[in-house]
């Protein structure tokens, strides 16, 4: 499998992460352009997804970027770590919900690395520690090409999740790497990187 790795150092706002996401989607499409997987975080940012509802939206001041993956409305900010993937499902398992358990597993053994014990949840999609949500995860797939995403709460402000009702929650069941008392989270992106890519591989 060839998969080009992507690590951005600053910022990206999000509408441009998903222009450049979507050119890869479409250029993977028609077979003129290798999988994708990008590491970045986001500025401040509120995006809804296909399940999303208006009552969500706490905070009436805030804007609400409307996105076409899947699950409810979250918030990106500093400090979350976003893992952006395209991936074609055409030259391996046509098997959604065994790729949804790759990411899974991949963020849970990401946490690992820093001691933190973690699992999926098969009602509720994303990586949960002591029944709170440390992981989204949103996917669309089009032409079994799978794309969007991964976001895992590091060392971000939880206080921006209070404007929401975060993926259909209450915000004080979000939760993060420093929340749980690890300060220290050395590596990240060469860990990341190393497990999904692993990962992907062997799917």
């Amino acid at each position: 499998m060839s998969i080009e790795i992507k690590i951005s150092k600053r910022l990206i706002p999000y509408k441009t992460a998903m222009k450049f996401l979507q050119k890869r989607v479409d250029k993977i499409k028609i077979g003129k352009e290798i999988d994708l997987l990008w590491i970045l975080e986001h500025p401040i940012t509120y995006t809804a997804g296909i399940r999303s509802k208006k009552n969500e939206i706490l905070d009436k001041k805030i804007k609400v970027i409307s996105t076409n993956r899947g699950g409810k409305i979250t918030v990106h900010n500093p400090g979350q770590k976003i893992i952006y993937f395209a991936v074609d499902l055409n030259k391996k398992k046509r098997d959604v919900r065994k790729f949804i358990s790759v990411l899974e597993n991949s963020i849970i053994q990401f946490l690992k690395k820093y001691n933190i014990k973690s699992n999926s949840d098969k009602k509720n999609i994303g990586i949960w520690v002591k029944n709170k949500k440390i992981a989204a995860i949103g996917v669309r797939i089009t032409k079994w090409v799978a794309y969007h995403g991964c976001s895992i709460n590091v060392s971000n402000n939880l206080k921006d999740y209070k404007k929401i009702l975060p993926c259909g929650l209450e915000n004080s069941k979000i939760t993060s790497i420093k929340e749980e008392g690890i300060k220290k989270v050395s590596d990240q992106n060469k860990n990341l990187v190393n497990i999904f890519c692993q990962n992907l591989k062997e799917f």
